[in-house]
């Protein structure tokens, strides 16, 4: 089963990669992007889409930082709150607990 599941995970790489290297080689026209006061980019229509998807990722990877680093502020402090109660009582932490019965 794991063995099936590996080369299903292959077969789909291989899809992906096929489907996109013959949409790369279907779209190698000229394309002009016009940005403003007249600056205009030639450039292969594969080469743009690329280009936009690049620039998509790096924006969305910009806007959540600083979520990520309010996150991991909020992950360190819980941390230092949880070693320092753990540090208040470390007896009880370690002691094993009491049998029933006796």
């Amino acid at each position: 089963m794991k063995h099936l599941m590996w080369l299903l995970k292959w077969v789909l790489k291989a899809a992906i990669f096929f489907t996109l290297f013959a949409f790369a080689l279907n779209n190698q026209q000229d394309t002009t992007v016009h940005f403003f006061f007249g600056t205009q980019w030639r450039a292969p229509q594969v080469l743009v889409v690329l280009s936009t998807f690049a620039v998509g990722v790096a924006v969305g990877v910009l806007g959540m930082v600083p979520r990520w680093w309010k996150q991991r502020r909020a992950a360190s402090q819980a941390g230092l709150t949880t070693l320092t109660t753990s540090d208040a009582a470390p007896s009880q932490a370690t002691s094993p607990p009491a049998p029933h019965g006796l």
